[in-house]
């Protein structure tokens, strides 16, 4: 006779297939408790999962998105040829004991309306997201709160989790679930790096071998910035400049490198008591985006 299937966080646990509507998905955690929600556009890599353990060990039931956004692309990126593996992905999360993966096509995240257009309400904050990649990629972070705004309402997990990596990213959601009064708790990850210091990413795959070999060189810049104010340099745009002549030396087409209060991602000030050294800039067609924390309160 056959084991019966395992229950995990509450739900009865099977092999895992994907779910595809918001209503089944509505319906399998009917009455599930301590859900928690990993978004992700899959192409899962250990980044994500340190996100996965992350929320197995502090929740109860465990949910993962799987959905590439489309809204958070702009005309000229790579929303086309961005990388789709779902199989692969749900091998890893059946491995990471994960209850629901909520795979849905955009259709059924963007209904078509009355007329038989897509025009979703979108979701904006403004002050976060107009500034560093936000100013690059207009409209990005509108897609991001959009999206995840849509898996809140859908979900309704208690916690959330999201890397630090992309920590504007992290910092639009915390503020759109605050200001929303959104029953999440939105937590952040540490970042997950190779051995060299490169931040774990999807798009670490589009980089060749010698782009690769160049690419640390954006975690070895901003560290040596977050250094350099722990040791009491004040002058960040001094620091900034230092910063982006490195990574233009390595090779890199810069986006930006800035020193930012933590929390507003604004120019520091008087009032401001952490900051975060952030960049992103471009190896080839490949754009990359990394950040430190400065361990001292100012």
């Amino acid at each position: 006779m056959a084991a019966p299937p395992a229950v995990e966080g509450g739900l009865v646990q099977t092999q895992l297939e994907p779910v595809a509507t918001i209503a089944e998905l509505r319906e399998r955690l009917r009455g599930a408790a301590g859900v928690g929600l990993v978004p992700t556009m899959g192409n899962l890599h250990d980044g994500h999962l340190a996100l996965v353990r992350a929320c197995r060990a502090q929740c109860r039931t465990v949910v993962v998105s799987v959905f590439v956004n489309p809204m958070q692309f702009g005309p000229n990126e790579d929303l086309g040829s961005y990388p789709r593996t779902l199989a692969a992905d749900l091998a890893l999360l059946e491995a990471e004991r994960v209850d629901l993966v909520f795979a849905p096509a955009v259709e059924e995240m963007y209904p078509p309306g009355p007329s038989g257009e897509t025009a979703p309400a979108v979701v904006s904050v403004p002050a976060l997201a107009n500034t560093l990649c936000g100013a690059d990629r207009p409209g990005h972070f509108d897609g991001v709160a959009t999206v995840v705004a849509k898996l809140f309402n859908i979900v309704a997990p208690e916690r959330a989790f999201f890397g630090e990596k992309d920590w504007q990213q992290l910092a639009v959601v915390r503020s759109m679930a605050r200001s929303l009064d959104m029953a999440v708790e939105v937590l952040g990850i540490p970042t997950v790096r190779a051995a060299d210091g490169l931040a774990l990413s999807s798009r670490n795959g589009y980089l060749t071998a010698a782009q690769r070999r160049q690419a640390a060189a954006i975690n070895r810049s901003i560290a040596a910035i977050a250094s350099a104010i722990e040791r009491g340099e004040r002058d960040y745009a001094a620091l900034e400049r230092r910063g982006s002549r490195e990574l233009a030396d390595a090779g890199f087409t810069v986006d930006y490198v800035a020193v930012r209060d933590a929390e507003r991602l604004t120019a520091p000030d008087a009032s401001t008591r952490r900051l975060r050294v952030l960049a992103a800039a471009r190896l080839g067609s490949t754009r990359l985006i990394d950040n430190v924390g400065v361990g001292a309160d100012l």
